[in-house]
């Protein structure tokens, strides 16, 4: 089975667990960075990498649900499987909750640790693609002119040339012009994907009155 690319933290504050855990997966074929300190971690995590936390519940700076918490507030959103010796499953939905992909109890199966790692790098992985696509959208977007982000608006609110052209008060050959300049700058093919776009970006429908002649 293909490895997924991205790295795998190990962050637990016994050195033996680290060193056990990162012989595992390096065995496995996986990139692993091992940290017995949420403080070295932290200053070591970059929010841009394709990356898993492997975490400790019990970490004595910060516990992991706490290091969760302050991950997301910076914006961190990297998948986690925690790791506990004492867990209980209030502590587990909690986690599962707040984002965690998995929760595992010591002493962690090594199967089970594998399949959770590929999986939340995987994750993380979808989660690259996603936000690589998505700037890339906000990109295109910023080319269009005003003109063209009201014909945009209409488009996706389902309206013809024609009504688009009386909402707008211009001719219907400037709108079909304008609509086809937005399909090429939004690099879309179809008014779906236009659409599909567009909701990912936030655009929203605008309200729309009764055009001239209707």
């Amino acid at each position: 089975m293909t490895t997924p690319n991205g790295i795998v933290y190990l962050l637990d504050d016994e050195p033996e667990m680290v060193k056990a855990l990162t012989r595992l997966l390096r065995a496995k074929q996986f990139e692993v960075r091992g940290f017995t300190s949420c403080h070295e971690f932290l200053t070591t995590c970059q929010p841009q990498e394709t990356a898993c936390l492997v975490l400790d519940v019990a970490m004595p700076e910060l516990d992991g649900l706490e290091l969760q918490q302050r991950l997301t507030h910076r914006g961190i959103l990297i998948p986690i499987i925690f790791l506990t010796g004492h867990g209980d499953i209030p502590m587990s939905v909690r986690a599962i909750k707040a984002g965690a992909t998995d929760f595992l109890t010591k002493p962690v199966d090594a199967v089970a640790l594998v399949k959770a790692v590929r999986t939340a790098l995987q994750t993380a992985q979808a989660r690259h693609e996603a936000n690589v696509e998505l700037t890339a959208l906000v990109a295109r977007l910023a080319t269009l002119t005003p003109r063209e982000r009201e014909v945009m608006e209409q488009v996706i609110a389902g309206r013809l040339n024609k009504q688009i052209a009386a909402e707008l008060g211009t001719g219907e050959q400037n709108i079909k012009l304008h609509r086809a300049h937005v399909m090429q700058k939004m690099a879309v093919e179809s008014v779906a994907d236009l659409v599909r776009a567009a909701e990912r970006l936030g655009v929203s429908k605008p309200a729309i009155g009764n055009p001239a002649g209707q």
